[in-house]
């Protein structure tokens, strides 16, 4: 039964001509390869002796491909691109997916979670970008973002609702210890108050603070939620933040809740997406499971 492809002249020789036609030195063709200058030499006369046709020019310190080697090459490079195409075809990538949070989030929220959505989705390569400014969904290839704030987030949005704000004054237990020493009022001006850029002390005193004019605490300003945490860790201050970020912190004893009063708020913490998604069913998958893992 006769070839329907014709006779082709050996991969490996073809491999040789292609290495060489671009390094145009047998020498860097060889080492690209992992064989030496002269097994190079040979591949390349033997495809010449098969064709009948000269493919390089050889020169003292360099090479030079024919007419007809520049001709030749570009079928031959052409073929080794469909070969690998077809090859990749067969082992399809994995997807990828971006979410967009806050270092807060990250940190505080996602990142000890992430084990779960790993062991449950292993065919998804997740990008967190974690950043306090606003990432753009199609400039950045964003699939997922989680926002503070209120809806609408935008034309061609669409949002789940998270959390509600909650925000409780924290501490470490031997700042609380002192505290409760001395007062349990918020007014009282012998502490630290821990400020990041989001929560309101003035708004939680008013709210939820009988009147009681002290003088004012001492205060340190972040521009991240999650520095106030960490320093209310380290007994530093008093923080006032979001229950969920620190709601393992106070399970294992690591932070108490040093005033009993909650404020809930207007706002709250958003899931946001566009409408028309690259990958609509993966990105379903992970809104899924973030929702599962807050309730």
């Amino acid at each position: 039964m006769s070839n329907p492809l014709g006779r082709t002249p050996s991969l490996n020789a073809l491999r040789a001509f292609e290495v060489a036609s671009r390094h145009l030195n047998f020498r860097l063709a060889g080492a690209e390869l992992g064989v030496t200058q002269g097994a190079v030499a040979q591949q390349i006369r033997a495809l010449e002796e098969e064709l009948g046709l000269k493919l390089f020019e050889r020169h003292p310190r360099r090479l030079a491909l024919t007419q007809n080697g520049q001709r030749y090459v570009v079928g031959v490079r052409r073929a080794f691109e469909t070969l690998a195409h077809a090859t990749q075809s067969l082992r399809p990538e994995p997807l990828h997916l971006t979410i967009s949070v806050t270092p807060t989030f990250a940190t505080k929220w996602l990142i000890p979670r992430l084990p779960d959505y790993t062991r449950l989705h292993p065919g998804v390569d997740l990008r967190i970008l974690a950043t306090e400014r606003l990432s753009h969904f199609h400039t950045e290839a964003v699939d997922l973002a989680v926002r503070y704030g209120r809806p609408s987030f935008g034309p061609g949005l669409q949002s789940d609702l998270l959390w509600e704000e909650c925000l409780v004054a924290v501490g470490s237990p031997a700042l609380l210890g002192q505290l409760q020493a001395a007062s349990d009022s918020p007014r009282n001006g012998s502490y630290v108050l821990l400020n990041d850029s989001q929560s309101s002390w003035e708004q939680y005193v008013e709210q939820c603070d009988p009147p009681a004019p002290q003088p004012p605490a001492q205060t340190i300003s972040f521009n991240q939620t999650t520095l106030a945490i960490d320093a209310a860790l380290m007994g530093q201050g008093v923080a006032l933040v979001q229950k969920d970020f620190v709601a393992q912190d106070l399970a294992l004893g690591r932070l108490v809740q040093v005033f009993p009063a909650e404020m809930q708020t207007d706002a709250g913490y958003y899931l946001v997406f566009p409408r028309k998604q690259r990958q609509p069913d993966a990105v379903a998958d992970l809104r899924a499971w973030l929702l599962g893992a807050v309730r």
